[in-house]
């Protein structure tokens, strides 16, 4: 490889006026923006007076409250934002308004220190925010003083944003900036009063300055309708303070409700809350709310959710998906930080490690609040369990990092509670264990009427076993990821072989090792007679009372899992199963002494269709079965 020679250096040179037109019309996907971001600039301004005045009280020139006002003018297509803040000089503002991406508010909050920077309020850092005007405006006039200025020292800037802007000193009584948008014809909707209040209650409703209209009623005059003497009254149009930045302490109960409805459009109060703010390396404030009622589209998963971001308390976006997992779509809330990746038009979020972190100790707050609810009030929990409870089950599967917490939030139907109420939970169950038993066992099914007559239940039963009854179609996606609970495995009583370790006597082994010898004869002809219909016929470690019932592999999709792969389109055919048979029961002893062939064969083929109902399954010939049934309670008939 040859040595370089003449190595230069240059700086990217860039075309201002193409530059504009990629900022103006690609940067912002909605142009209502425009507002949002002149009153953060705005705000900005207000905010940099109040320090500065800290330690300079001239600067206010006895005019401290602070504040943002708002105009507007139909004939004339104009919209006005207006602040009595720090203001600009006629270098500031040929420097931040003629060099895209220089940012005075950047600069000067690099300037703080200490609690000063953590006090602040300022948003915009960009330095490309005021650009945004031009998304609806063909020119833009500012018109700014600088704090402790003359009013001779105005300055008027003007640009129409295509690549030149003109600066001219003007007289100016009063500090601040003022900027003027002359909408182009297809914005004139925004020089309405009522539009601009909306987009201010949507994207700076928590401004910490008030942002002030005229009032819309109409002015007082003459009752000929001549016009008022007097100025248009204003008006705060925005709440001016952000309930969660507030210590939690000074907020009611009916204020953090209040608030819930307005951002979750709720009629009903939530049932619980969470409101924490975190200082350190990530700081953040976060204000999560439990609903009481699930919202009509909870089951579709591409519906809108998500928290409501706000950074430095200006809105950003209604549902930023990134912080809370799928299986949490229903949580609602607040999240406000300011060292939040957001790209340069603040309408998308970056992900990165940082996010990934927040979405982990927000998703954790979310569950603790949930647990709270569980462990102080059981009957709200019960309320929230038949509205949500469904979708956490989902946790296990999508959020293994916190799959121990949604384990212990989860509620079950069980043998040890009445009914088919999902009260149980697994911290109940492992509590209630009895000595020896090393597993929770649960039995999968169609719904709750067919789990809780199981005949794989019964030896269960007999020795006084707990089962987890489970009939939500969620509940075999649950626990093919939630293999354990507390050290304690998960069992189904109704696949493979059940082994009940210390749980089953030395006389329980004897007699099913008796009854399988004696059923040896009877299992060689069932297994010839049913051919490829079952994989095996064995005698039952399960059934006490009922002569037979149908038992699948471990590893073999049940039927929730079935419907589930089969709507996406995924349908898997059914296997044979294996019939264990209960040689004891009387309908098995009758079918091992008949003697005549035909009934034989019907009795046996009617015992494997019984365990296919029982287990909720579809007879593959239902008239065959009818026939059988009535050919036996025929002969039976005739027999008397």
């Amino acid at each position: 490889m040859s040595a370089e020679t003449r190595k230069e250096t240059h700086a990217f040179q860039a075309e201002v006026k193409q530059l504009l037109h990629l900022m103006i019309h690609s940067l912002y996907s909605n142009r209502e923006i425009f507002l949002r971001e002149l009153i953060s600039n705005a705000s900005d301004a207000n905010d940099r007076l109040r320090f500065a005045a800290l330690s300079e009280p001239s600067l206010t020139d006895g005019d401290t409250e602070l504040a943002i006002e708002i105009d507007y003018d139909r004939e004339a297509g104009t919209v006005t934002v207006r602040d009595n803040g720090i203001g600009m000089t006629r270098d500031e503002v040929v420097e931040h308004l003629g060099t895209i991406a220089r940012s005075g508010t950047a600069r000067f909050l690099g300037s703080l220190t200490g609690d000063q920077k953590k006090d602040s309020q300022l948003i915009g850092q960009f330095g490309v925010g005021f650009y945004a005007s031009f998304i609806v405006a063909e020119r833009v006039e500012v018109f700014s003083r600088r704090a402790g200025h003359p009013a001779a020292e105005g300055v008027h800037w003007i640009s129409s944003g295509e690549g030149e802007f003109t600066v001219a000193d003007v007289e100016q009584d009063a500090r601040g900036t003022t900027v003027v948008l002359h909408l182009r014809e297809d914005a004139n909707e925004f020089a309405d009063g009522m539009r601009l209040r909306h987009l201010v209650t949507r994207y700076s409703d928590h401004i910490g300055f008030p942002v002030r209209m005229r009032s819309e009623a109409p002015a007082p005059g003459t009752e000929d309708g001549e016009e008022a003497e007097e100025a248009p009254k204003l008006e705060t149009v925005n709440a001016a303070t952000a309930l969660w930045t507030r210590p939690r302490q000074e907020v009611t109960d009916d204020e953090y409700k209040a608030f819930y409805k307005h951002v979750a459009h709720d009629f009903e109060d939530p049932l619980a809350w969470s409101h924490h703010r975190v200082e350190g390396k990530r700081e953040y404030t976060s204000l999560l709310y439990v609903p009481a009622r699930a919202p009509f589209d909870l089951w579709n998963r591409e519906s809108p959710r998500g928290l409501k971001l706000y950074v430095q308390r200006v809105f950003i976006m209604d549902e930023a998906e990134q912080f809370l997992p799928l299986y949490l779509r229903f949580v609602r809330g607040v999240i406000d930080s300011a060292d939040l990746p957001l790209n340069v038009s603040r309408e998308l979020l970056q992900r990165d490690a940082g996010v990934e972190a927040l979405k982990s100790a927000l998703t954790r707050r979310a569950l603790d609040t949930i647990a709270q609810l569980a462990e102080d009030r059981p009957e709200d929990y019960a309320r929230f369990w038949g509205e949500f409870g469904q979708v956490l089950k989902e946790g296990p599967a999508e959020d293994p990092a916190h799959q121990e917490q949604v384990a212990g939030l989860l509620r079950f139907a069980s043998t040890a509670t009445e009914g088919d109420a999902q009260t149980r939970s697994l911290a109940d169950y492992v509590a209630a264990m009895k000595e020896g038993q090393k597993a929770i066992y649960y039995l999968l099914g169609e719904n709750a009427a067919a789990v809780a007559g199981s005949p794989h239940l019964e030896v269960m039963r007999e020795k006084g076993l707990e089962v987890l009854l489970l009939s939500d179609r969620i509940d075999e996606w649950l626990v093919s990821h939630l293999r354990e609970f507390d050290g304690h495995p998960l069992a189904d009583v109704s696949r493979g072989d059940l082994d009940l370790g210390e749980l089953e006597s030395d006389s329980d082994r004897d007699r099913r090792t008796a009854a399988g010898e004696s059923a040896k004869e009877l299992i060689e002809r069932l297994k010839t007679l049913y051919g490829d219909q079952v994989t095996d016929v064995r005698v039952s470690t399960r059934l006490v009372s009922s002569p037979a019932c149908i038992v699948r592999s471990a590893d073999e999709p049940g039927a929730q899992m079935r419907q589930i792969l089969a709507a996406a389109g995924q349908a898997l055919p059914l296997g044979p199963p294996v019939l264990e048979i209960n040689p004891e029961h009387a309908l098995l002893s009758r079918l091992d002494a008949e003697s005549d062939d035909a009934r034989f064969e019907d009795l046996a083929w009617v015992i494997l269709d019984q365990a296919r109902l029982s287990e909720g399954g579809e007879l593959p010939e239902p008239a065959g079965f009818v026939d059988r049934i009535n050919r036996l309670l025929t002969g039976s008939a005739e027999a008397e």
